[in-house]
């Protein structure tokens, strides 16, 4: 087992340890996903919305290059010491800026250009990250939703996202019935 492997089994052990609710994490399987769509994207520079843990982070990072980065942006500060611990037995620690704050108030600072983004955070904002990262994503470039099939009290936001870039002409998308839905959109261009 590589220190990266042991690092995630750590991440995984600390989430259901230490938080309420640890299905928030994207898992192995869902992990597995993110790292092999960021080799095949090629992607430099990624984005993630929704941190948790850490967990899709440090699987994300993994697959970029020795000179990639990923800024990833999380609202609770609380788990912080958590997140960084995870990445730093991955090793991933160096390509990973986290952005502690609001989510839909820190993207207009960060310029870009991204390869790959991720979604994964509060649903109801989700036509909100999508359109503040579009300008900000590379032609060709990746944008990975995550929980776009969660029931509960989300439905009507998620139908509404689901709809929103299903009807996007800047886009070619597909829904992966993984877990609790994925979509993956494709930037035209």
């Amino acid at each position: 087992m590589t220190e990266a492997e042991k690092g995630l089994e750590w991440i995984e052990a600390a989430t259901n340890i230490h938080t309420n609710y640890p299905r928030m994490m994207s898992g192995p399987v869902e992990g597995k996903l993110l790292n092999l769509l960021t080799k095949i994207s090629r992607s430099r520079n990624a984005i993630e919305i929704g941190t948790f843990t850490g967990y899709s982070a440090a699987c994300i990072a993994l697959a970029l290059p020795e000179d990639g980065h990923l800024d990833t942006l999380e609202i609770d500060d609380e788990l912080e010491d958590i997140i960084r611990e995870g990445w730093r037995r991955c090793g991933v620690e160096n390509r990973i800026s986290l952005h502690i704050g609001d989510a839909a108030a820190t993207l207009p600072s960060l310029k870009g250009p991204y390869d790959l983004a991720f979604i994964d955070a509060d649903k109801d904002s989700y036509i909100t990250y999508y359109e503040a990262i579009m300008p900000i994503l590379s032609p060709g470039g990746l944008i990975i939703a995550d929980d776009v099939q969660l029931g509960g009290r989300w439905t009507k936001a998620l139908q509404e996202f689901n709809d929103h870039i299903k009807n996007d002409p800047r886009v070619e998308v597909v829904i992966l019935p993984l877990r609790d839905g994925i979509s993956i959109i494709r930037k035209k261009g």
